[in-house]
């Protein structure tokens, strides 16, 4: 490899983070230079490549729990999560809608990792603030109504496996409605929602994921669960 900087060489492809691998790509004179795949799917992520290559190994473990063929369905999104592939909810659906950027009802790895990189704790808020936006326009009009917003709600308490009351509910419902919908018509756009999320850091709590932040550390389960708690839902 006469064509690698001198400042590379005896590196392995594998141990460079994103930004040397592109840097690697550019400064090189050959014509073509044989990058993993992992390099391009971390590039405009939070993951460094070696990082890619960690959740490479979850993917795979998850795209063949029932059907072996690299793919992530959404029976096996719901067995990742809960182990029960009979269980829903439409906070986890939700999310693997947001997933599956292709709609054709799989997650290929390239979306599994771009998606997950949302959910990690050095990604920008403002990503954050859209994902979870888009969780709660249920419709995709634009705007998140009243009764999309009560149906995350219960989804949310479900898979924390928090029992509140119907008035409950309501109350956490009508409390966000009085704080997000400033235009006072009865839905809050994104721009009501990002104030809202700025002004409320609880509502983005579970856009975030600790351990993605040392995958490579400790491997973990693949749980994508809110963390929400009583306190929380009454602040």
């Amino acid at each position: 490899m006469g064509c690698v900087p001198t400042k590379y060489a005896g590196r392995s492809l594998h141990s460079l983070d994103t930004r040397e691998a592109v840097a690697l790509a550019a400064e090189t004179s050959c014509e073509k230079v044989d990058l993993p795949d992992f390099v391009n799917i971390a590039t405009g992520t939070a993951f460094t490549v070696n990082e890619v290559e960690a959740l490479h190994d979850l993917f795979r473990k998850i795209s063949n729990l029932i059907i072996k063929n690299n793919l992530i369905s959404k029976e096996e999104f719901h067995v990742a999560l809960f182990r029960n592939k009979k269980k829903k909810n439409l906070f986890v659906d939700r999310v693997f809608d947001l997933f599956d950027q292709k709609r054709n009802g799989v997650i290929e790895f390239g979306e599994f990792v771009r998606s997950l990189s949302v959910f990690h704790p050095d990604a920008p808020e403002e990503q954050k603030v859209a994902f979870a936006f888009k969780l709660y326009d249920l419709r995709q009009t634009g705007f998140i109504e009243r009764n999309e917003l009560k149906e995350m709600v219960l989804a949310l308490l479900d898979e924390s496996d928090l029992d509140i009351t119907t008035d409950a509910v309501e109350m956490i419902v009508d409390r966000t409605f009085d704080q997000a919908d400033t235009k006072g018509d009865g839905r809050i756009d994104q721009e009501e929602w990002t104030a809202f999320a700025k002004d409320n850091p609880y509502a983005l709590r579970n856009m975030t994921l600790p351990y993605l932040k040392d995958i490579t550390m400790v491997f973990p389960s693949f749980v994508v669960h809110s963390e929400i708690s009583e306190a929380d839902m009454a602040a």
